[in-house]
């Protein structure tokens, strides 16, 4: 078998820090973009630009979906509701992301977290906390909607209750 060092000569090898195993390494950056079709969820994003958060609610198996889906992610079935997403809610579990992806570098680190609303559905936003270490699993959050000012986008936070 060649040595690290022999190889890193001659590939783009590097080698992963914790297992050691040699990794291949593109040279070539890869950027993605691409358009999703929204015809079918036009009313969440007339909802964040009236201050309303929709989700979806299947009326076969009653499952909840946030963000909204035009079909059931549990039994398929099209047939669903629209129901406002209460703003009220706990915060069930956060994480710092400090390693973000390369579309994410011009962050600074940031907290995403998951909140459940008062009417059962399950939010995964960023929180608006400056310290994580004042979040506390259980807590009481709102759920805002507000710009998002590198993208000029609308968006919805999570924001720990004071």
């Amino acid at each position: 078998m060649a040595s690290r060092e022999s190889l890193s000569d001659k590939f783009p090898i590097v080698y992963d820090e914790k297992s050691g195993l040699p990794l291949w390494k593109d040279l070539r950056e890869l950027k993605l973009r691409y358009s999703l079709p929204i015809s079918t969820l036009k009313k969440f994003f007339d909802g964040l630009t009236k201050g309303t958060l929709y989700g979806t609610r299947c009326r076969k198996c009653g499952e909840k979906s946030f963000p909204p889906k035009p079909r059931c992610p549990i039994c398929g079935s099209q047939d669903v509701d629209w129901v406002e997403v209460d703003k009220e809610g706990t915060l069930l579990s956060y994480t710092v992301v400090n390693v973000k992806p390369e579309s994410y570098q011009h962050y600074p680190d940031y907290i995403v977290g998951i909140a459940e609303a008062g009417n059962g559905f399950r939010i995964l936003a960023w929180v608006k906390c400056d310290d994580p270490a004042k979040l506390k699993r259980g807590m009481r959050v709102t759920i805002e909607i507000g710009r998002r000012e590198e993208e000029n986008t609308l968006s919805y936070y999570i924001v720990p209750k004071t």
